[in-house]
């Protein structure tokens, strides 16, 4: 069995500045609080592009052990909350929501 995540893509916001102190201090704690069933939640900040400027700055990613578990959560009332919230702090856009399948396909580096 797959698990599944959510991934919320955020645009480039018009503050970096003020976008990180109100992820780091108040979105990613509500998103531990919040979000029952997650195994964990992976935060990439995105730092370029081959095309000068990237166009998302961060990509969050929340694991869940099943398309249940996710759904599930997303339809709790602290699901609604973090989903809410992290549109709200988005001041470059609305950020991107997908809900994704994740196969893991590990390498051994020594072969």
């Amino acid at each position: 069995m797959s698990s599944a995540k959510l991934i919320v893509i955020y645009p480039r916001p018009k503050d970096l500045k003020a976008f990180d102190d109100v992820y780091q201090t108040q979105h990613v704690p509500l998103a531990v609080e919040k979000l029952n069933g997650k195994t964990k939640v992976v935060s990439t900040r995105v730092l370029g592009s081959p095309n000068d400027e990237a166009p998302f700055y961060v990509i969050a990613e929340v694991h869940f052990p099943s398309m249940q578990a996710l759904q599930d959560c997303a339809k709790s009332e602290g699901g609604k909350e973090t989903l809410a919230h992290a549109a709200a702090i988005s001041s470059g856009g609305n950020p991107i929501f997908l809900v994704a399948e994740e196969s893991v396909y590990n390498f051994d580096p020594l072969v």
